[in-house]
C-alpha cells in the first residue's frame, strides 16, 4: 500500500515531464512521418529494392532471427537507456535526453511512414507485426528512462546545488534501479525480436509478396 502511494505521488509530481517527453515523441514520429515525402525518388527506388529483397527472402523459408538479432536487440536497448542514464547524472545531459526521445519518435515514424507510403495497407499490416509489438513496451520504458533521468537531474540541482540540502544516495539507488528494471524488460523484448517477431513476419509474408513487386 505504502509502494503504491509512493509510485501515485511520484507520477503525480512528474506529470508535467511524462506531458513533455511524450510529445517530443509524438513530434518525431509526425516528423519522421513526414521525411518520407523528401526522399528523392531514387532513394525512394533504392529502399524499395531493400524491403522487396527482405519479403522475398522471408517469403523463401529463409532463417531469421536467432542469437545473432538477439544481441544486436539489445545491445541497441541497453546502450540507448545507458546513455539516458549518464546523461541524466548531468543537468548539460538534459537537452541530449530530450533529443533521443524526439529521435526515437523520428526513427518510429520514419519506419511506419515508409512501409505504409511503399506497399500501403500490406506496409501497414508489415509494420503491425515488426514494428508495433516491440515498441508498445520499448517506448514506455524510454519515455520512463527519460523522466527518471530528467527527474534526477532536477533534483540535483534543486537540491544539491541551490538549496544545499537533502541526501543523493537514496534518489540515485532508486534512479539507478529503475533504470535496471527497464533493461531486464528490454532484455525480455530482444528475445521476443529474436524469437517471435520473425515468426509473425513468415506469417504475413506471402500476403506481402504480390504487394511488395
Amino acid at each position: 500500500m505504502n509502494w503504491n502511494y509512493r509510485m501515485r505521488l511520484y507520477m503525480k509530481e512528474h506529470l508535467p515531464l511524462y506531458l513533455f517527453v511524450s510529445v517530443l515523441f509524438v513530434m518525431g514520429v509526425i516528423f519522421g512521418a513526414l521525411m518520407v515525402g523528401a526522399l528523392s525518388t531514387g532513394q525512394k527506388e533504392e529502399m524499395a529494392r531493400h524491403v522487396n529483397s527482405f519479403i522475398q527472402i522471408v517469403h523463401q523459408g529463409d532463417e531469421l532471427g536467432g542469437q545473432t538479432t538477439f544481441r544486436d536487440s539489445i545491445s541497441l536497448h541497453l546502450k540507448w537507456i545507458g546513455l539516458i542514464w549518464i546523461l541524466g547524472l548531468s543537468v548539460i545531459g538534459l537537452p541530449f535526453i530530450f533529443l533521443l526521445d524526439f529521435l526515437k519518435g523520428v526513427l518510429v515514424g520514419f519506419s511506419v511512414g515508409y512501409l505504409v507510403g511503399q506497399l500501403s495497407w500490406k506496409g501497414m499490416l508489415f509494420a503491425f507485426v515488426s514494428i508495433a509489438p516491440q515498441n508498445l513496451i520499448v517506448i514506455p520504458a524510454l519515455v520512463l528512462c527519460s523522466v527518471s533521468a530528467c527527474a534526477f537531474s532536477l533534483y540535483l540541482v534543486k537540491n544539491r546545488f541551490v538549496q544545499k540540502r537533502g541526501t543523493l544516495y537514496p534518489t540515485f539507488v532508486r534512479y539507478t534501479s529503475l533504470t535496471l528494471c527497464m533493461g531486464a524488460l528490454l532484455f525480455g523484448v530482444a528475445m521476443f525480436e529474436a524469437y517471435m517477431s520473425p515468426v509473425m513476419i513468415k506469417w504475413v509474408a506471402p500476403m506481402l509478396v504480390a504487394g511488395a513487386g
